[in-house]
């Protein structure tokens, strides 16, 4: 590994600088976890961690009160701001063993100790290697550099007391496996398949965001999978299960969509994965949408990403023979914010079955001829205008109002003058 390497990461200068200030002050100091596992692989990471033997409070008086902030100071950890945005933040921790565990997630007490004691209780033989910047050298007590090369995610130590310590690295198994492309030790895979039930153990907002990060990576289905044979998905998707037997064909068709789905969206993923749950032809659609709101409200997701899985998932089969709609239908519909991932969701359908979408080429030949303007005018008439007419506001104004928007998206209208025409007419028809 070459420092050079990383010359223009202001990110890795100022964590090498923090490395330099403890150990002139007689401290040792290295960077530890995920960035010594990402230069190793020959990726940047993104944040840097340094491990030392200095105390949270002899941290703080080093580096300066003002400068570091106790972010979980009784589990030995400061945080060290940069000066700039560039420089980001360094989590400093001081070498520590963990007591005992009783919530799977946090220890009871901590004990400050040797980095060798320290790598013990890391979670995952690549996350467990340190790196020290001033010397380029790997300090490796767990044989994290050998899995690397041999691609392999394997617990440090036991892997079911790894597990038991904290759940959520369950899930970060399947993560790392999927992510990396690596793959699983058996003795690590059989361990979490021992105890994928007590994932629920976890909050269900650390359980979004790793679901999160895993399907919006390109090897999702990989995930998908990994989460399926060792029991994970079910336990925090049981909403899913028995309505396609999850491990049959229907399953294996939405892990070849995910696998052929081209963007790097989680949202759609999840429009994917949650399709069982809405079929267009059902005469129960709307309450259907709602169990999927309630089971992402369970989650804990945002407003945001309720909408857009929800709106995904109703409208799977919107793009179906597109071009012999009217263009009140086509138009909100391409129109959207999520139309993009409609339009990549419906193309990975068709690559998994071996097809190519002609809907999917139409809707892109289509939008490449509009503005946003024309997908998506301001409407002519207000109710104002239906009121005017002698309308009062109810059932009638709102579907007149809905007609006359046809007209305008279809083209037939296009000015006030002519929609108020065209309002009189709608009412004298429906008023003989």
């Amino acid at each position: 590994m070459n420092p050079a390497d990383h010359t223009t990461s202001q990110r890795y200068g100022f964590a090498s600088a923090i490395v330099r200030r403890l150990r002139s002050a007689g401290y040792q100091a290295l960077f530890a976890g995920g960035c010594v596992r990402d230069q190793l692989l020959g990726r940047i990471p993104k944040d840097y961690d340094v491990a030392t033997s200095a105390s949270p409070e002899q941290v703080m008086n080093l580096l300066g009160r003002q400068r570091t902030i106790p972010v979980g100071a009784a589990f030995g950890v400061v945080m060290v701001p940069g000066s700039t945005a560039a420089e980001g933040a360094v989590e400093v921790a001081t070498f520590r063993s963990d007591g005992q565990y009783i919530d799977g997630r946090r220890p009871t007490s901590v004990r400050f100790c040797s980095p060798i004691e320290d790598a013990q209780r890391r979670d995952f033989t690549i996350n467990g290697m340190f790196f020290d910047p001033l010397e380029n050298t790997v300090l490796d007590y767990v044989g994290g550099q050998q899995d690397l090369q041999q691609q392999v995610v394997r617990a440090i130590g036991d892997p079911l007391a790894r597990f038991h310590e904290d759940k959520l690295r369950l899930l970060r198994a399947v993560r790392f496996t999927a992510t990396f492309g690596f793959r699983l030790d058996p003795a690590t895979e059989q361990a979490i398949c021992s105890t994928g039930h007590q994932i629920t153990q976890v909050s269900v907002e650390r359980i979004a965001q790793e679901m999160r990060r895993m399907l919006e990576h390109p090897e999702r289905a990989l995930a998908c999978r990994l989460l399926q044979q060792t029991g994970l998905l079910p336990a925090i998707l049981p909403e899913l299960q028995g309505l396609d037997g999850s491990a049959g064909s229907d399953f294996t068709t939405r892990l070849s969509i995910l696998q052929a789905l081209s963007v790097e969206s989680a949202e759609a993923a999840w429009a994917i994965l949650l399709q069982p749950l809405f079929q267009p032809q059902q005469a129960d659609a709307k309450r259907r949408l709602s169990l999927i709101h309630a089971l992402l409200r369970r989650l804990k997701m945002s407003n945001q990403e309720i909408e857009d899985i929800g709106w995904l998932t109703a409208h799977r089969a919107a793009l179906h023979n597109l071009a012999a709609r009217p263009l009140h239908d086509i138009k909100p519909l391409l129109h959207h914010s999520c139309s993009r991932l409609l339009l990549a969701i419906n193309d990975a359908a068709a690559h998994a079955a071996g097809t190519v979408s002609d809907d999917s080429n139409w809707a892109r030949r289509f939008l490449s001829t509009q503005t946003p303007d024309q997908l998506n005018p301001p409407p002519l008439i207000s109710g104002h205008d239906v009121a005017a007419a002698g309308i009062p506001p109810g059932p009638k104004m709102r579907l007149l109002l809905q007609q006359i928007r046809n007209a305008q998206l279809d083209e037939i209208i296009g000015t006030h003058a002519t929609a108020l025409q065209f309002l009189q007419q709608l009412i004298t028809t429906t008023n003989p």
